[in-house]
């Protein structure tokens, strides 16, 4: 149930001040008359929409009320309280707006939505909260971040004449902007990242291929220097083998020489 229907179809001012009778109706000119069953006809209309915008459980306590005047007390008293408890309430809602300030990890359309909501309690609770005020309160009340947007702001703009959809528009770009940057910035890193990967990985193979081809390259040396000396030992081998068979020929030749000697000094002797 909001006060702006009422003021919009032109109730309001029964809904607040309700309907005044004449002290002796006997008196007043037949136009005086149609006025005041203008005024009745209207103040039953305003008092039906109470009636039927409330909820089943509520309508009970407004079910004798005669005037949309009375049934709005009554609700005012039901939800508001007091004088003296709305005049509390009021300062400690006048006091959450002043300290208000956004938080770090808020968007602006979620600031604005919390100081939006704010603002309409105040209303509610008779506060006339002007858009200029709205609009100064977000102004200073922004994360640091936002200084630059803010800045540009008050030096391109008529604050006094800003309204509050074209302020948050403004730094919902910025925003939107900046996450694009952030985005692409993280896509990059990442790609960056990937291409480092994939450079180390192709150092890594081309090491991996030089060691490779030198561990090969040695092996065919170390191979070849062993049948080398393979080749080496055989031949000593062979060498040695042919020296001592010769030796044993000479050897051998000497004891038949000392043979054949001793058999020509038996023939002369005998």
């Amino acid at each position: 149930m909001k006060k702006t229907y009422f003021q919009s179809q032109k109730l309001w001012e029964l809904v607040e001040e309700g309907v005044t009778l004449p002290k002796d109706s006997s008196t007043s000119s037949s136009a005086e008359k149609g006025k005041l069953e203008n005024k009745k006809a209207k103040d039953s209309e305003a008092l039906y929409y109470i009636q039927t915008a409330v909820a089943d459980h509520i309508f009970p306590r407004i079910s004798v009320a005669t005037s949309a005047k009375e049934a709005w007390s009554i609700l005012q008293k039901e939800y508001q309280g007091s004088a003296k408890v709305r005049i509390i309430k009021l300062q400690t809602l006048r006091r959450d707006f002043e300290n208000m300030k956004m938080k770090d990890s808020e968007t602006i359309e979620e600031y604005y939505t919390k100081v939006r909501e704010l603002v309409n309690q105040l209303k509610a609770y008779g506060e006339d909260i002007p858009e200029k005020r709205v609009v100064e309160k977000l102004l200073i009340s922004v994360t640091e971040k936002y200084d630059p947007i803010v800045t540009t702001i008050k030096e391109t703009k008529d604050i006094t004449t800003l309204t509050v959809t074209e302020l948050v528009g403004s730094p919902e770009a910025y925003e939107k902007r900046r996450s694009r940057r952030e985005e692409n910035s993280l896509e990059n890193a990442f790609q960056s990242k990937l291409n480092m990967r994939s450079q180390n990985s192709n150092k890594k193979q081309k090491i991996l291929k030089v060691q490779w081809e030198t561990r090969r390259s040695r092996t065919k040396e170390n191979t070849y220097h062993v049948v080398f000396v393979k080749e080496q030992t055989i031949l000593r081998r062979i060498v040695t083998f042919e020296e001592n068979h010769n030796v044993e020929i000479a050897r051998g030749s000497d004891i038949w020489k000392k043979i054949v000697s001793s058999k020509e000094i038996i023939k002369l002797t005998a």
